[in-house]
């Protein structure tokens, strides 16, 4: 069988799906709200969630926690980013 072509930028030993990119959900929190309040909320309703604004966030792939950070703001030349600074991280060589 023929070798496939070595990557420059993997290397010979690196998974060949690396290079694809996925998308990671960000959670801030869970809210529980009752159906007769959800149905009332309309424009400017607060949805209060369970963590506070110095809890960390969870990072999931699918629904497989991946990481846990802070939230953090980037200022950009014209604008504001929101950002997650990571502070725990699982070890997911193995499962990717």
């Amino acid at each position: 069988m023929d070798k496939a072509p070595e990557d420059k930028e993997l290397g010979p030993k690196t998974n060949p799906f690396s290079a694809i990119p996925i998308e990671i959900i960000v959670s801030v929190g869970r809210a529980r709200p009752l159906i007769k309040e959800l149905v009332t909320m309309s424009e400017n309703s607060v949805l209060v969630l369970d963590k506070r604004i110095e809890d960390p966030v969870e990072l999931y792939i699918g629904d497989r926690l991946i990481a846990k950070g802070k939230l953090e703001e980037i200022l950009d030349e014209n604008s504001k980013q929101l950002a997650v600074r990571l502070t725990e991280i699982s070890d997911l060589k193995d499962e990717l």
